[in-house]
């Protein structure tokens, strides 16, 4: 992998959309939950005014930009509420697609995950190490304190599931088709792209699918995922600012 700095002028000829993962990306990693009985409470990041001023300079330089993200669509709406006209969504791990309003939906997970919630709803209850279940539409989340051997005993008895840890979360998806990778393919369906069209940018496990699929993948963070570039984790920018500011410099423009 070589640093961002070499990121070079040549390297965008072809690329017209740039897709950013969200959670240690372009907002601080962590999620904030707390379940008690019915009632769930989530705090909602909101996207810093900087990177929304860098993203509509992107957007008048021709490029597309694309969210891709294992958070529900309405979340995701409200963190990026002031761009939505120069962005598309990619939600909950390449399950569907929002862009101006129209939701293209990529996989139907309803037949595949109705059994296996029950049984995780009551693994859950009176289990400290469980925070709550994030809401979800084709995913299941289950925030913990630390991995829990129980939620993944339930999922492994289910041999099309597979339970997916970020850190603090468990997505619980269908094994190999439900990826981020399946989102950016119909995305680039969508935009008529191909694959060295796309660049990426990803932190974490469930990004690895994503930065394979793209022409220039790139690291958010090398322990964890793989790249043709990386960003260094620790430093002053978060790494979406870090490579914005890397590709409006090379086409000559202020960041």
């Amino acid at each position: 992998m070589k640093p961002l700095t070499q990121l070079s002028k040549k390297d965008l000829s072809e690329i017209k959309m740039i897709v950013f993962d969200v959670d240690g990306v372009i907002v601080p990693r962590g999620t904030k939950i707390k379940q008690i009985g019915n009632t769930t409470t989530l705090e909602t990041k909101v996207i810093n005014q900087k990177q929304i001023e860098q993203i509509k300079k992107l957007n008048k330089l021709g490029f597309l930009i694309n969210i891709s993200s294992g958070r529900g669509l309405y979340m995701l709406q409200e963190m990026f509420r002031d761009i939505l006209p120069f962005i598309s969504l990619t939600y909950e791990c390449g399950s569907a697609t929002w862009y101006k309003g129209k939701i293209y939906q990529h996989i139907n997970s309803f037949e595949r995950t109705k059994n296996i919630f029950p049984k995780l709803k009551k693994v859950a209850i009176k289990n400290s190490n469980v925070k709550g279940f994030e809401p979800k539409e084709f995913i299941i989340t289950i925030h913990c304190k630390r991995p829990d051997k129980k939620i993944e005993a339930i999922v492994k008895k289910d041999k099309g599931l597979v339970t997916l840890w970020n850190g603090e979360a468990y997505d619980v998806l269908i094994k190999k088709d439900q990826t981020k990778a399946l989102g950016l393919r119909h995305a680039m369906e969508i935009f008529k792209l191909n694959k060295k069209n796309v660049m990426a940018i990803g932190d974490n496990y469930n990004d690895h699918e994503l930065l394979q699929e793209s022409g220039i993948p790139i690291s958010a963070d090398k322990s964890r995922v793989k790249g043709k570039f990386y960003v260094p984790l620790k430093g002053k920018f978060l790494p979406a600012d870090e490579l914005m500011q890397k590709i409006l410099a090379l086409k000559g423009v202020k960041s």
